[in-house]
């Protein structure tokens, strides 16, 4: 336990770290990696080009010192990173690196104002955070390694089958390469994939979500290829899977991990709610629910920019023409003379649930929510417009960070 003194040191920082924050954080990062170079591998070095890992740390560091009197608080957020920790392979030793350069990166750009007393404050504080992040790892870890045909850590898989879904998403189905068992999962969840990356001589990892329903021979996971847009690069993983990945080839991929999950036990309606690539997660909880064959209702509403990058659509056509349990709706932004009425699409523009609110509005559903950060944004605010509690809204937000109001 935390003294008095110790948690107001902390506290006292925590207006610096909403302010100066982000360059703590960058100043963090270069430090580390030029400590240990080995850590590039581990870290997604996209992110820290354009600047979200530093941003969502520096969010991550003010909220614990804010936070540092009552730290369960933050227990929802630090679950989701505890997986994030497991996919990646992090490990226990791993947090003893980090606190040694993150400590000395605050005395470094605090400076004079990070006394003796207050690098001590943060060291306990950090020890604090260590030990309870440590323990909800350790227990993920066990469980993934416990659960039939499950591993830690990487494992090679083998591409069984490469199938274009759309002119931007291709699916991957993925055979453990030692013949061995797939292990269950929950419907939402994703896993690492790690490749090398020629143009940086290292690793690196990247989570996808898995697309398909559990307890088949294989995972599936469905790619988008990044372009490059708005000043940001093209996306190094996405597009060497697209081009340089074929039948036959071997990928290293971590145990399925991720909070974001459908419970395919319960009974109650279940409205899937996604905006691009943000389908991916929604299919797996779409063919989990249609495989229970209980009749459980589900509304499945997408949002994309046009027939071209619409993905999957025969299959959830055909799910939707054989259960009459399962309804869709989709929303082209951009309509083209090809694309047919009620068949490809339902409504032309962007996705507005006060139009559907009749088809989506149901009672005791859950709603869950996927896709680009401003899309997750504005579906939240939506269907709090439409009266659903907020603890029936469940989102997923690809990449680091939160969804936020």
């Amino acid at each position: 336990m935390l003294s008095e003194n110790v948690r107001a040191q902390v506290k006292a920082t925590a207006p610096v770290l909403q302010v100066h924050g982000e360059a703590l954080t960058r100043h963090f990062y270069q430090r580390m990696f030029r400590g240990n170079p080995e850590l590039r591998q581990v870290f997604n070095q996209g992110h820290q080009h354009n600047g979200q890992q530093q941003q969502a740390l520096a969010m991550a560091v003010a909220a614990y010192a804010q936070h540092i009197d009552d730290p369960s608080a933050l227990l929802p957020v630090l679950e989701r990173v505890a997986h994030k920790h497991v996919s990646l392979g992090i490990r226990r030793e791993h947090y003893d690196v980090v606190g040694r350069h993150l400590l000395a990166s605050i005395r470094e750009v605090l400076g004079e104002a990070a006394t003796d007393e207050l690098i001590d404050a943060w060291a306990q504080a950090y020890g604090q955070l260590v030990e309870l992040m440590a323990g909800m790892e350790s227990s993920m870890y066990a469980a993934a390694a416990a659960r039939q045909g499950g591993w830690t850590g990487w494992r090679a898989f083998r591409v069984a089958g490469k199938v274009p879904e759309s002119a931007e998403i291709t699916s991957f189905h993925l055979a453990p390469a030692d013949g061995g068992d797939v292990p269950g999962f929950l419907p939402g969840q994703y896993v690492s994939v790690r490749v090398f990356v020629p143009a940086l001589g290292i690793m690196q990892p990247r989570q996808y979500s898995l697309s398909d329903a559990p307890g088949g021979n294989r995972l599936r996971i469905s790619v988008k290829r990044e372009a490059a847009a708005g000043g940001s690069p093209a996306g190094m993983i996405s597009n060497l899977l697209h081009d340089q990945f074929d039948e036959g080839d071997i990928l290293d991929v971590a145990p399925p991990q991720g909070e974001f999950t459908l419970d395919p036990e319960a009974a109650t309606p279940v409205v899937l709610i996604s905006g691009g690539v943000g389908l991916t997660p929604m299919m797996s909880m779409l063919n989990a629910v249609a495989s229970r064959g209980d009749g459980r209702l589900v509304r499945f509403v997408h949002g994309c920019r046009d027939a071209s990058v619409h993905a999957m659509r025969d299959h959830v056509n055909s799910l939707a023409e054989r259960l009459p349990n399962v309804r869709h709706v989709v929303f082209y932004e951009h309509v083209g003379p090809a694309d047919r009425h009620g068949v490809d699409y339902h409504h032309a523009g962007r996705i507005d649930l006060r139009a559907i609110q009749d088809q989506v509005v149901l009672p005791d559903a859950d709603y869950y929510l996927c896709g680009p950060l401003p899309f997750m944004q504005a579906q939240r605010r939506a269907l709090g417009e439409l009266g659903v509690p907020p603890q029936r809204i469940h989102a997923e937000v690809f990449g680091t960070g939160g969804v936020g109001a």
